[in-house]
């Protein structure tokens, strides 16, 4: 990366979440697989799938050919075009998402997974006449206005007051539970919660309850089995629409094709992205069941951008299912989940400033403590540290996703268990080097 290229992006272009003089730029020249090659010719090791959306990793054949085919074309289009590959990614979107849900839904094809949330709101309001939105107290839907007011995270303070109606309710956060419960004493109160909030705020103004699959980027909470099948059965009890955000945790990421379907639970929305298309071009979905489909069939769907359902889109979403069927790619990743598990516990074990590691397939976090006290009242690690560990993985070559005292470990699908392992001894070594 040359110093010219620096000066003409820094003079004309900005970069995303950050102050502008502080960021770290990387010029990356070319990838395959779960690595990445940037000028200077150093192969990084890919653990945070890009932005959570290189789930077919770099430089996938199938859809770099699917792509260039589609861009040799030259197709345009505008909102009531048809094409094969918008009905494609439709019917293969209906084949893959929960049957209740899928099997005579349809598909809303948007450019973003903040969009595709945008999208599920206006649709739950639409259908039910109500406004407020239940959400997690942690959690992230998205950077537009709206999504952020509905986010739990502290992005959303430089913009409030933001969307009205916002309610909140209690995360799966088991390694600090909200509810002061053990494993031993959990009766779901993370999930009875939404009870709470609903009756609090009156089910008659609710028109949606709205959760991550797994909350991702504010600290990857695995919901304890059953949880699911709680929360959709309270949003039926009070006529409640249920919308999974599977925007992160979607496309196999967890060792299903989404997190909901660990229990078995069908939304009655689903929103897509990142993982949609696989990262290569802009992507979101929102799919929904045949009871709001048909909601619309002489009713106004007020929804829409220029840009929606563009082909290039489209055929990015038909080869990056494809790929991750025809690959076994979500089996992949449920059985490299359950080996990283253990990898994951033998180097927690050593290290004394790793509170807790979690995850399931391939979503993971280590939550980082200054090592003494009860594991539940560890302090987290300061950012002085934090920063020092993002030194390490810098100079290791490793590009790994860090928020607070959380280390994220995301790597694309395609990746091997032998790449895994050695990945994985590198971000232990980092661990040590900046932190032991």
């Amino acid at each position: 990366m040359t110093d010219d290229l620096v000066r003409r992006h820094d003079a004309h272009v900005f970069y995303t979440w950050s102050a502008q003089k502080s960021a770290v730029p990387l010029e990356i020249v070319g990838g395959e697989g779960a690595r990445f090659t940037t000028a200077d010719g150093a192969r990084w090791w890919d653990l945070g799938s890009m932005t959570w959306n290189a789930a077919l990793g770099h430089g996938h054949p199938r859809m770099r050919k699917a792509l260039a085919d589609a861009a040799a074309e030259g197709l345009l289009a505008y909102p009531t075009s048809v094409f094969p590959a918008k009905v494609r990614a439709g019917e293969l979107l209906a084949e893959v998402t929960p049957p209740a849900l899928g099997k005579n839904g349809k598909a809303f094809i948007c450019l973003s997974g903040a969009e595709a949330n945008e999208n599920a709101v206006k649709m739950a309001r639409l259908v039910t006449g109500r406004h407020k939105i239940v959400a997690r107290t942690r959690s992230y839907h998205g950077a537009t206005l709206a999504m952020l007011s509905l986010s739990g995270d502290p992005r959303r303070e430089k913009f409030e007051p933001g969307l009205p109606g916002v309610v909140r309710m209690g995360d799966p956060y088991c390694f600090r539970c909200p509810f002061g419960k053990q494993p031993a004493t959990c009766s779901h109160e993370c999930a009875l919660d939404l009870e709470r909030a609903l009756v609090e705020a009156g089910p008659d103004t609710v028109a949606a309850v709205i959760l991550e699959g797994i909350v991702g980027a504010n600290g990857v909470f695995v919901p304890p089995p059953g949880y699911w099948k709680k929360v959709r059965a309270i949003c039926d009890r009070y006529g409640v629409l249920l919308i999974a955000d599977e925007v992160l945790s979607g496309f196999g990421r967890t060792g299903r094709w989404f997190a909901v379907d660990h229990d078995g639970v069908a939304p009655d929305m689903i929103t897509l992205a990142k993982g949609l298309t696989g990262g290569y071009v802009p992507g979101g979905a929102v799919v929904v069941s045949d009871r709001i489909a048909h909601r619309f069939d002489d009713e106004v769907l007020w929804c829409g951008l220029t840009s929606y359902a563009h082909p290039l889109v489209c055929e990015a979403v038909v080869a990056a299912i494809e790929s991750t069927r025809d690959e076994g790619l979500v089996d992949r990743a449920a059985a490299l989940g359950r080996w990283l598990g253990g990898r994951l516990g033998e180097l927690a074990r050593t290290r004394p400033f790793v509170g807790q590691t979690r995850g399931i397939g391939l979503l993971w976090a280590f939550e980082l403590c200054v090592p003494g006290g009860q594991e539940k009242e560890q302090v987290p690690l300061p950012a002085a540290a934090m920063g020092k560990l993002a030194a390490a993985l810098r100079r290791r070559h490793l590009h790994m996703h860090k928020r607070d005292n959380l280390l994220y470990l995301a790597p694309p699908l395609v990746i091997s268990e032998a790449e895994l392992d050695e990945a994985v001894g590198e971000v232990g070594r980092a661990l040590d080097e900046a932190l032991a």
